[in-house]
């Protein structure tokens, strides 16, 4: 298992959940959650916060498959946007499926109490939480990187 912070980033269209690892990789918690700018600059600069802040080496994004395996819209979006985040950081990011997991995290949120109301605020934050644990689980079962990379674009 390669050592170092990773941060796990679950995608939506108004709200990006954030979390991170320990520096061994061995358990992933929530951060924050980010709102979506319609630029694509404001969240760009405070996810790249969070990893300067961090000292993270990797970051995780959440690809969202149809249950099929299929390509959806969300799928596009979560690639642009980790190709567009790929070209604001210095650490690389990649691509990991994360079919379920935001059912996974309402599941878990309501396991523990919490109404469908006070859900909204955390829960892409424990989606990515989940999406990043997938990843650090992964990896550390295999011996290889999960998902995979993303190469940087330029935005047109």
């Amino acid at each position: 298992m390669r050592s170092g912070v990773r941060v796990g980033v679950d995608v939506g269209t108004a709200r990006i959940g954030l979390a991170r690892s320990d520096n061994h990789g061995m358990l992933a918690t929530p951060v924050e959650t980010v709102a979506r700018d319609p630029a694509g600059v404001a969240d760009l600069t405070r996810i790249g916060a969070v990893i300067d802040e961090l000292d993270a080496v990797e970051v995780i994004v959440g690809l969202p498959l149809a249950l099929s395996g299929n390509v959806t819209a969300s799928t596009n979006d979560a690639i642009d946007f980790a190709r567009r985040l790929a070209q604001s950081v210095s650490v690389p990011v990649r691509l990991v499926d994360e079919r379920l997991s935001t059912v996974s995290a309402q599941s878990a949120l309501r396991a523990s109490g919490r109404s469908a109301r006070t859900q909204r605020p955390v829960i892409d934050q424990v989606a990515a939480t989940i999406i990043l644990q997938h990843a650090l689980d992964s990896e550390r079962a295999s011996g290889r990187p999960p998902g995979s990379s993303v190469e940087p674009t330029e935005r047109p």
